[in-house]
């Protein structure tokens, strides 16, 4: 049963993200998810939870949403319509309110955390730093000006070099550092060639 949801959410994600330029497509949503499981194997929380959430984690996200309470709305009765529980579909959405990094949350049970690891840990390193630039590219942001700070490179240091000590999870702190050491290097290589 939990496979057959798991199946119907992926192609929920798919209908959602499948067209998205801006670096949170539909395979954005397959590798947190597939990172919130394997987190929460190693951590002992609920990999369906987890899963599930990682999938949805940007549904009503307002960068990509005109109208976030709606879209929130629709994942609901989709939840329903696929058998979830209300206890599971209250989890869920609870993760997906929490996860946000502009938000600045932590959340309160495992599952939110783990979400919120997987989707830090995938905006940084070599696939953070592809997704940064396609977001900034389809905003039409600056790669970098030494006199500006709504830059593509600025967002480096506003977010990404930070989440590394905002994991919750020692198994997301110990992916993270290989992660956070490759978008130093590359950094450095960035400013070396620029100057």
């Amino acid at each position: 049963m939990k496979e057959k949801q798991l199946s119907s959410i992926r192609e929920y994600a798919m209908q959602l993200f499948g067209d998205d330029a801006t670096g949170h497509d539909y395979f954005h949503m397959e590798r947190v998810a597939r990172m919130a499981k394997q987190i929460a194997e190693a951590e002992k929380a609920n990999p369906f939870i987890c899963e599930a959430a990682g999938w949805l984690h940007d549904v009503g996200d307002q960068k990509l949403f005109s109208d976030p309470n709606k879209a929130i709305e629709n994942m609901r009765l989709f939840l329903t319509s696929i058998l979830l529980t209300d206890k599971e579909i209250v989890l869920i959405e609870r993760i997906i309110k929490a996860v946000s990094f502009s938000k600045g949350e932590v959340p309160d049970q495992l599952e939110g955390k783990i979400v919120q690891d997987s989707d830090r840990l995938d905006a940084i390193g070599a696939i953070g730093i592809a997704r940064t630039f396609a977001y900034g590219g389809a905003n039409n942001q600056l790669i970098h000006h030494p006199e500006h700070t709504a830059t593509s490179i600025q967002h480096f240091f506003d977010k990404l070099l930070k989440l590394k000590q905002l994991m919750n999870t020692n198994t997301a702190k110990e992916i993270a550092e290989e992660r956070h050491q490759f978008t130093e290097i590359y950094l450095k290589q960035f400013f070396r060639e620029w100057n």
